[in-house]
């Protein structure tokens, strides 16, 4: 799910092509959920990423085959994740 934080955190990782990062983070999420995934989901596949094209792109893989290890992956995994995510990506 694109939400303004996640928005926010793509254009300042992205710049000019946060557009086709958005565009391959909803392409994905649709293959996987069939709709917008939950924000924390998104968010881990940008934690993992952390800017980097490549890590994107391996991020989004290992959303695809397994999004629960995403969330381990990035921390996100446990009850306090939507204190991490504000820690992170600020309070929407």
């Amino acid at each position: 799910m694109i939400t303004s934080r996640i928005a926010a955190r793509l254009e300042g990782q992205y710049g000019a092509e946060a557009s086709s990062a958005s565009i391959l983070l909803a392409e994905a999420e649709g293959r996987v959920f069939h709709e917008a995934a939950e924000e924390k989901v998104t968010a881990a596949v940008l934690i993992l990423a952390d800017g980097s094209v490549d890590k994107l792109l391996d991020a989004i893989e290992l959303m695809e085959t397994d999004w629960r290890d995403l969330l381990i992956a990035a921390e996100l995994a446990h009850a306090d994740w939507p204190s991490r995510l504000d820690d992170i990506f600020g309070t929407s």
